[in-house]
């Protein structure tokens, strides 16, 4: 049996620069979780349907449970743990918390991550583009109903 070494890989993830060893067929999600220790994207269908695995990759979602660590080389990841600044919630982890849309909390931090990316890709977002916009992020809870009102919370209809 072939044993496939380690290979060297710098990662640029929530502002922080990680030099790694790691195996080339490793997940982007498997190393966020075990090499840094960012449990905020979860491990559900690990086949990149549900949406639980989501991160930023130079500002788009992309599902880190079917992403090679090393195809981030050279990209800037956020997880839910880089959106904080310090102490601080995000505007949209706020709105969040702000407009109860939180439930269990194991598919909330892909919401937020697809939200920050459609409200960065387009700020005042309609019902249907936030639906559309959250259409790969399965909840298993209940509804999106608080979740569509905290997005909304935060575009220039909500001030009308």
């Amino acid at each position: 049996m072939d044993v496939i070494e380690k290979q060297p890989v710098t990662l640029r993830v929530n502002g922080n620069v990680h030099e790694l060893e790691i195996a080339p067929a490793r997940t982007l999600l498997d190393v966020l979780r075990s090499e840094l220790r960012l449990t905020g994207a979860k491990r559900s269908c690990n086949q990149g349907v549900c949406g639980a695995c989501s991160v930023l990759r130079d500002g788009k979602p992309v599902r880190a449970c079917i992403s090679l660590a090393f195809a981030a080389e050279d990209s800037e990841i956020t997880t839910i743990e880089g959106l904080a600044d310090g102490n601080r919630l995000s505007r949209v982890q706020q709105a969040f918390v702000d407009a109860g849309a939180v439930q269990c909390g194991f598919c909330m931090p892909a919401m937020v991550i697809a939200a920050t990316a459609l409200l960065n890709e387009n700020p005042n977002p309609g019902v249907e583009e936030i639906r559309h916009g959250l259409g790969g992020n399965i909840c298993r809870c209940s509804g999106y109903v608080k979740v569509v009102d905290a997005i909304l919370s935060l575009t220039e209809g909500s001030k009308s």
